[in-house]
C-alpha cells in the first residue's frame, strides 16, 4: 500500500517506524509520558511520528503507521494547527485518520473540514480536547470498525494525559439513534463505554433531566407494553417477539431495558456466525447467486417489475404520521429530484442515504420529515419514477432511482395490483408477518420504533424521549493522578480578579494548568513554572510575569515548598502582562453573544438560534415555534419585547401527570410549552 509517508521515508533513505494498531498507546508502549499535554504531545511526535515533507495549509504534520494485519496499514495523521467562551490556546493538535481510499494520497489544504475521516480527534495544548468524527464498517471503512478505533482514540488520550474530551453524540445504525437506544438498553451512550457521561443538553435538558428520563424509557414493564398496544395492529408482532426472547434468555426479561439488552448482545453473536457460515459456504453461494441471477432474468416482465412497488401516496395514506399527506409528497419530491440530477450527472451508481439527506436538506429544513420520508421509500413510485433502496458494496445504505418504461401502461398495471392488495382480508390470504428472531436487527429497529419513539398516547415518555435525544453533548474527565516521582505537581490558576469584567466573564478564567517542579524547588521555582506553563499555552498571555501565589501565605521565594502544599493541590497566582485587548482572547472570536431561551438554555447548545431585534438576546428557533422547515423571519421580537408594546395572549403552562407519583411537567422539562417537531431524527 503506497502511503505518502512510505515514500518520504524511501527518499531520505529511513525506515519508517510501525506500531501495531491494536497494541499502540498501551501503557509504556511505545512512550511513558508524565508529564501535563503541552509537554506529552512534542514526546509523542518525537518518538512515534516521522514528519511529512509537505504541508496542510501551512499547517505542519506527522504520520505514525499503524500495522492491522499483513496488508492493513494505517496512517495516522498529527497536525499542529497553531494558533465560546475558553481562551485560545498557542496549539491544537489533530489526530487525524483518513478514509481508506484517501491513505495513499497526501493531506489536502481542507484536511481539517472532511467529515468522512475515519477518526478526527482535536485536542489543544492546555490538555482539553474534543472528538469530531468516527466512522467505521457502517461509515464506509472497508478495514476498521468503529470499536477498533475508539479504542486506539482513548488509548492515545490516556497516554498523551488528555485532561477533558467531549463529543456530540450523532451516531447511528439502521436508522436509530444510539444514544437513545443504548441510553435504555444500558444506561449511557455508546460513547459511555469509554468513559463518556452527560455533559450538557440542549433546550435546557439538564443531568437531572436526561437521567430521570433514561430512568422512565428504560423501566417500562413488557407486560404493560404488550396490554398498551392490545388495541393495535402492532399488538400481535411485539407479543410476538417479547416471548421469542423470553424463550431464549435464561433470565427473565421483565422491562424494556432488559430485552434490549439481551438482543443486543445475541445480534452481536449472531453477526459472527453468519460471517463464520458465509466464510464456509462461499463456493455455494457465488453458485446460487449465479442461479438467480438467471432465473431473475428470465422472468424480467413489466408485471415482475412492479410487483413489490407501491405507489408513495398509498404509502403515506396508510401511514399514522404528524405531518399532512402534502408536505411528505413534497418531500419525496425533493428526494427523487435529487437523485435524478445525481444519476443524470454521475450516471451511475446511487446515493448514499446521508448524502440524499443533506442534497434535500437544501430545499427542507425538517430533518424529522426528511428522515420519515426516507425511511418510507423503497419499492416505491413517485411520479414516473421508481425509488429503491439498498445496501451497497461498502454495506452503507444507498438509494437509487430508475423510470418507469412505459407510464400509461406500467401505473395501470400498477393500479391494479394496488386495487387487489386493497381487497377485504376474507378474499384474499392474509400476508405473513415477519418472523421474530430471524434478523435480530430488524426486531430491534421495529421496537426502537415503536416502544420509544411511537408509543401510543403517552406524553409522559413522549417527553422523556426528547429529552433524551436533546442531550447530544458527552464528555470524558480524566481524573489527576499523581505520579510516584520525585515530583511536586500543581494546578496553576490565574486569579479571575485579573480579567476585565467587561472583556472577559469570571468564569471564563483558564483551568489550572498542570506544573510539575523537584521535591527540593522553592516558592520562585514555582512562580517561574506557572509563569513557562501559561505563556507556554495561551496567547493573551504571552508576557505574563508570575508575582505572587496565594497559597502560600507570607512564604518567601526562597522558602523550599516540600511540607508547605500538598502535591495535587490547585494554586492561584497573580501577576501582570495579561493582553486582554488581543483578537486571540476567546475560542469563540469577540463576540458576546447573550442566550436566554424560555427552555432555560443560557449558552450556546449548538441549535439553531434567532436573536431579537430589540433586545438581541439569542433563543431556540424551536422554542420560539418557527420550524426547521421555516426561513427564520427578517424581524424578529421576542415575547419579553412584545410585553412591553401589549399585553401577552397567553401564559399558562401545561402539566402531564402520570401514576405511581411520577410528574413530569413541560416547564421542568424544557422551560415551555410547544410542539414536538423534532422528537424523531432518524438518520443512517
Amino acid at each position: 500500500m503506497s502511503i505518502p509517508i512510505l515514500e518520504t521515508c524511501r527518499k531520505r533513505k529511513r525506515r519508517p517506524k510501525l506500531f501495531g494498531l491494536h497494541s499502540f498507546a498501551e501503557p509504556g508502549c511505545p512512550i511513558n509520558p508524565t508529564g501535563p499535554f503541552r509537554d506529552n504531545i512534542r514526546i509523542f511526535l518525537k518518538q512515534c511520528a516521522e514528519p511529512e515533507d509537505y504541508c496542510a495549509k501551512g499547517m505542519p504534520l506527522w504520520c505514525t503507521l499503524l500495522v492491522r494485519d499483513k496488508s492493513c496499514v494505517v496512517p495516522l495523521y498529527t497536525i499542529e494547527e497553531g494558533w465560546g467562551n475558553h481562551l485560545v490556546s498557542k496549539r491544537k493538535y489533530h489526530v487525524v485518520i483518513p478514509n481508506d481510499r484517501d491513505w495513499n494520497k497526501p493531506l489536502e489544504d481542507n484536511v481539517l473540514n472532511i467529515h468522512s475521516h475515519l477518526l478526527h480527534g482535536l485536542i489543544h495544548c492546555n490538555g482539553f480536547g474534543h472528538l469530531l468524527c468516527i466512522n467505521g464498517i457502517e461509515g464506509g471503512s472497508k478495514y476498521l470498525y468503529g470499536r477498533e478505533i475508539m479504542d486506539l482514540w482513548d488509548r492515545i488520550c490516556e497516554i498523551l494525559k488528555a485532561r477533558k474530551i467531549s463529543v456530540e453524540d450523532a451516531s447511528k445504525k439502521h436508522g436509530m439513534d444510539l444514544r437513545l437506544l443504548h441510553g435504555v438498553a444500558y444506561g449511557h451512550t455508546w460513547f459511555g463505554r469509554w468513559g463518556y457521561k452527560f455533559c450538557r443538553g440542549s433546550y435546557g435538558v439538564s443531568e437531572e433531566n436526561y437521567d430521570r428520563a433514561i430512568e422512565i424509557l428504560s423501566s417500562q414493564k413488557l407486560d404493560k407494553i404488550i396490554q398498551d398496544f392490545s388495541d393495535r395492529e402492532q399488538s400481535r408482532q411485539i407479543k410476538c417477539m417479547v416471548q421469542h426472547y423470553r424463550d431464549l434468555s435464561e433470565s427473565q426479561l421483565v422491562t424494556i431495558r432488559d430485552l434490549f439488552k439481551f438482543m443486543l448482545t445475541i445480534k452481536s453473536r449472531s453477526a459472527l456466525q453468519k460471517k463464520l457460515v458465509a466464510a464456509t459456504a462461499a463456493p455455494s453461494a457465488s453458485v446460487q447467486k449465479n442461479s438467480i441471477r438467471i432465473s431473475f432474468h428470465k422472468k424480467d416482465n413489466s408485471k415482475e417489475k412492479y410487483l413489490r412497488c407501491k405507489r408513495f401516496t398509498s404509502v403515506i395514506a396508510h401511514m399514522d404520521s404528524r405531518w399532512p399527506a402534502k408536505r411528505l409528497e413534497f418531500a419525496a419530491e425533493v428526494i427523487v429530484d435529487a437523485l435524478k440530477q445525481h444519476k443524470s450527472e454521475v450516471g451511475h451508481g446511487g446515493m448514499t442515504r446521508q448524502d440524499l439527506r443533506d442534497a434535500a436538506r437544501m430545499h427542507i429544513g425538517d430533518t424529522g420529515l426528511l428522515d420519515y420520508v426516507l425511511k418510507s421509500m423503497n419499492n416505491v413510485i413517485v411520479g414516473c419514477h421508481i425509488v429503491r433502496r439498498g445496501i451497497n458494496s461498502a454495506r452503507v445504505l444507498e438509494y437509487t432511482i430508475d423510470d418507469v418504461d412505459n407510464p400509461v401502461k406500467d401505473l395501470k398495471l400498477l393500479e391494479a395490483t394496488e386495487e387487489i392488495h386493497q381487497k377485504p382480508l376474507p378474499e384474499l390470504l392474509p400476508a405473513p408477518a415477519p418472523v421474530p428472531g430471524t434478523d435480530v436487527y430488524n426486531d430491534v429497529v421495529y421496537l426502537y420504533n415503536n416502544t420509544l419513539l411511537n408509543y401510543p398516547e403517552s406524553e409522559l415518555l413522549e417527553l422523556a424521549t426528547q429529552a433524551v435525544l436533546d442531550s447530544k453533548h458527552f464528555v470524558k474527565d480524566r481524573p489527576f493522578r499523581d505520579e510516584d516521582d520525585q515530583l511536586l505537581r500543581f494546578f496553576c490558576q490565574v486569579m479571575p480578579g485579573l480579567f476585565d469584567a467587561e472583556n472577559m466573564a469570571t468564569e471564563t478564567s483558564p483551568a489550572g494548568e498542570l506544573v510539575m517542579v523537584p521535591l527540593h524547588a522553592t516558592v520562585f521555582d514555582l512562580k517561574q513554572a506557572a509563569e513557562k506553563a501559561l505563556r507556554d499555552t495561551y496567547c493573551i498571555m504571552d508576557k505574563f510575569v508570575v508575582t505572587e501565589i496565594d497559597n502560600l501565605g507570607e512564604m518567601e521565594d526562597r522558602d523550599v515548598l516540600f511540607g508547605a502544599l500538598e502535591s495535587g493541590a490547585e494554586i492561584l497566582v497573580r501577576g501582570s502582562g495579561i493582553d486582554l485587548d488581543s483578537n486571540l482572547k476567546h475560542e469563540g472570536g469577540a463576540d458576546n453573544w447573550i442566550v436566554r431561551c424560555e427552555c432555560g438554555a443560557r449558552d450556546d447548545d449548538g441549535e439553531r438560534m434567532i436573536a431579537c431585534d430589540i433586545c438581541e438576546v439569542w433563543q431556540h428557533t424551536r422554542c420560539c415555534g418557527i420550524e426547521d422547515s421555516e426561513a427564520v423571519p427578517p424581524l424578529f421580537v421576542c415575547p419579553g419585547c412584545c410585553t412591553s408594546f401589549g399585553p401577552p395572549m397567553t401564559n399558562s403552562p401545561l402539566e402531564f401527570q402520570c401514576s405511581d407519583d411520577l410528574l413530569l411537567d413541560s416547564a421542568t422539562m424544557y422551560g415551555m410549552d410547544y410542539e414536538y417537531d423534532n422528537c424523531i431524527g432518524l438518520l443512517q
